[in-house]
C-alpha cells in the first residue's frame, strides 16, 4: 500500500511493505557512511530515530531510501 510523509518539507511517497529506510551515520568529509538502523516501510519510526542520534566532533548522519532514483537523501546533518 502506498503512503505518503513529510520530512522536512520534503513529501515523501512510498511502499509500507517494500521501501527499505536507512539511518546512517559517518565521520570525516570523504563520504562514507554506516548503516545504524534499517527499517522496512516506517517512515515514522526511521525519523524518530534519525532524531534521537546526537553528532558532534566531525560526525555526520543522513536518512536514505536507497529505492529512490533521483533524491536518496531525505535528511542530512554534520556537525
Amino acid at each position: 500500500m502506498f503512503m505518503t510523509g513529510t520530512v522536512n518539507g520534503k513529501r515523501i511517497a512510498y511502499d509500507s511493505d517494500y521501501t527499505e529506510f536507512l539511518v546512517q551515520v559517518g565521520k570525516g568529509t570523504k563520504g562514507s557512511y554506516k548503516t545504524r538502523y534499517s527499517f522496512i516501510g516506517k517512515l515514522s519510526q526511521a525519523v524518530m530515530y534519525y532524531n534521537a542520534i546526537n553528532i558532534g566532533n566531525g560526525y555526520k548522519k543522513r536518512l536514505y531510501m536507497p529505492s529512490c532514483s533521483r533524491h536518496p537523501v531525505i535528511a542530512k546533518a554534520s556537525s
